[in-house]
């Protein structure tokens, strides 16, 4: 048969596209300056190996914007490497439990109020609640533990929130203070000799 395959009429489904041999004569098309112009930058080796931002030698967009401060401190969350994210949950949205019903990370994802029980949630006090519930999450504000108590519900905080350290003046010492009678003591007594005998 006329379409029988053999050594001589095999050819590959996807045809060979021989690669670009560059600087291999002038009547190639691609030769002296092998495709790459003349002289300038990108004519030169390594020109396309350039780090991601680099704007040909001016000022990077990323050194020309402001900057935010304390980017490496723990206490300028949520900015820089220790930046931590809540899901907030509105009081208001706590509506949809029933009277008594426990709330938990668990039972906020299946109602659908957070996408994630591996974030910690924080309860804000946005609009009012009226039905007694118990509810345990990371984090609360002063407004929505108020509201929620107001309504005869328990809260349970998963995380202790953090105290703030206050500076207090420095104690005089007690062996100061134990001193100063003393010395009061010892100055009337001085006076006493001083004073001229009066006459009788």
């Amino acid at each position: 048969m006329a379409g029988d395959l053999n050594l001589s009429n095999l050819s590959p489904a996807q045809p060979r596209k021989e690669r670009k041999r560059v600087g291999r004569g002038l009547g190639s098309g691609k030769g002296r300056y092998s495709g790459r112009g003349i002289k300038g930058q990108k004519s030169r080796a390594g020109s396309h190996a350039m780090l991601a931002g680099f704007e040909g030698g001016q000022m990077p967009l990323a050194m020309r914007i402001p900057k935010l401060r304390g980017n490496t401190s723990k206490d300028a969350m949520p900015v820089g490497p220790f930046r931590t994210y809540t899901q907030p949950v509105n009081i208001r949205d706590l509506e949809r439990f029933e009277a008594g019903e426990e709330v938990t990370p668990e039972t906020l994802k299946a109602k659908g109020l957070i996408r994630s029980v591996r974030k910690d949630v924080k309860l804000l006090g946005v609009g009012e609640i009226s039905v007694k519930l118990a509810v345990t999450v990371h984090g609360a504000s002063a407004t929505a533990r108020k509201k929620l108590e107001a309504a005869g519900g328990t809260l349970t905080l998963l995380k202790e929130p953090k105290v703030k350290k206050v500076k207090h003046r420095a104690a005089r010492p007690a062996a100061a203070e134990a001193d100063e009678p003393e010395v009061e003591a010892e100055a009337s007594a001085e006076e006493t000799a001083a004073e001229p005998e009066g006459e009788e």
